[in-house]
């Protein structure tokens, strides 16, 4: 980020007092990874209170605090009161994005945003320096945070956003301020909240609402209501760009990883490229050898006393519709052994909940699994649909999984696909077991 001096940080945060004279060159909402030029900001969360540690970070040298209320004991010069301290952080990272000089590109969407931002700067990183939001900081925290930590020598810069509810990505793309807003997909992910899809579309949609003026939106024609999608970019734009199955660059694809969703994946990364007038070869390229991150797809050689078995890691998080999409996959891989799928629970899907399950188990019964392990009590209505042909286990959590399936189900030859809600199911943590036998 830009060095600022308190009274700019004043300025942008719209805060009439006075404050000792001090420049900043970075922001940090964590207590333990603060310096003498770190403006802190005190947030407050589900578990901890920002507010609670002002005290020792200006024991620490800290020079600057941003707060929701004065601290006893503390120097009222140093500490900077707001009424939100969240929205503040929102406004810095906004006015550094500003600053920067090079092409902000935004992206969202039900179900593969981080593997879709990572190919992106792959593809991008061709062409010019590239920088993007690290891991998932997709939320009212994470996209301040990325914006804050933009490279500003970079050409390009990607920012990834998320959310459970409307009005989420308003907020987001706000402070973002793309020059292209990509919506990737519309699925049934946080409907516990949203109730419908056309919702969801709905508040996918909302990013197309922050583009500057002249902007890019890019948007998924096979999208659940992607009319939704295209009615919201022609609001504010006239340079829209789609692609689908019967809409996207006429190249050559040799996908490193299986399935349709990755497919997806590159004909958006691709729409973006061409969108920026560039030329597609070298995205082709980068597309053709991209790999899936780590949880979300990635391919493993395990060995297991002798046993070679290949993993599919897509235990970073679960929904129903790319569940469905992994398991699809998992059906047309060619392996001299069996196809083994272990599920766990899909969480916030309120009253779909029961109907989403179902739908996985026909999904694994249509693609022919031969091997099912469901993890947690949800996954009762995973197995119930599969015919007696295919061998199935139920565990009421992870434990013991990971144990089970090394000692009573791996063979040589087997192809298992590891696929749930991140924090609800857990079931990354026997992936983890599994990888740590990677060759």
């Amino acid at each position: 980020m830009i060095k600022l001096s308190s009274y700019k940080i004043l300025e942008i945060l719209g805060v009439s007092q006075t404050v000792a004279e001090t420049e900043i060159s970075n922001v940090s909402t964590d207590s333990r990874q603060v310096s003498k030029e770190t403006l802190f900001i005190a947030l407050k969360g589900e578990k901890f209170d920002g507010h609670d540690f002002i005290l020792e970070v200006l024991a620490k040298g800290v020079p600057l605090v941003v707060a929701e209320r004065h601290i006893e004991g503390a120097d009222e010069k140093r500490v900077i009161v707001v009424e939100d301290s969240l929205k503040a952080f929102g406004l810095l990272g906004q006015y550094n994005r500003r600053q920067y000089k090079g092409t902000v590109i935004a992206l969202t969407g039900s179900s593969g945003k981080t593997t879709t931002k990572e190919e992106l700067k792959a593809a991008l990183s061709q062409y010019a320096p590239t920088y993007a939001t690290s891991g998932n900081f997709n939320n009212f925290i994470g996209v301040p945070r990325s914006l804050l930590d933009i490279d500003m020598n970079s050409k390009y810069a990607i920012i990834e956003m998320g959310m459970s509810a409307p009005k989420e990505i308003d907020y987001l793309v706000h402070l973002t301020e793309p020059d292209v807003a990509l919506v990737t997909n519309v699925y049934p992910m946080h409907i516990e909240f949203l109730k419908t899809t056309e919702n969801i579309a709905k508040a996918k949609a909302e990013i197309f609402s922050g583009l500057k003026k002249g902007g890019i939106a890019v948007y998924n024609e096979d999208a659940l209501h992607a009319e939704i999608l295209k009615a919201a970019a022609e609001k504010v734009t006239n340079k829209i760009y789609g692609f689908g199955k019967n809409h996207h660059a006429e190249v050559k694809l040799n996908l490193s990883e299986e399935g349709e969703h990755f497919y997806y994946n590159a004909w958006a990364v691709l729409a973006v490229i061409s969108a920026l007038g560039l030329d597609l070869a070298p995205a082709v390229e980068a597309v053709n050898h991209f790999t899936a991150p780590e949880g979300r797809g990635k391919r493993y050689n395990v060995s297991l006393g002798g046993r070679k078995i290949t993993l599919i890691d897509n235990s970073y998080s679960g929904g129903p519709d790319a569940t469905v999409l992994a398991v699809e996959s998992l059906g047309k891989m060619n392996v001299t052994g069996r196809k083994i799928a272990v599920i766990g629970k899909m969480a916030e899907l309120g009253d779909y909940t029961k109907e989403a399950h179902v739908r996985v188990g026909k999904a694994l019964a249509e693609n022919h699994i031969n091997v099912v392990i469901g993890v947690c009590e949800e996954t009762k209505d995973v197995l119930a649909q599969l015919p007696s042909s295919v061998e199935q286990h139920y565990f009421e959590n992870i434990e013991g999984v990971s144990a089970f399936l090394q000692d009573k189900v791996l063979q040589n030859g087997d192809a298992v696909l590891i696929k749930g809600s991140h924090y609800s199911s857990q079931v990354y943590k026997a992936a983890a077991e599994l990888k740590s036998h990677a060759v």
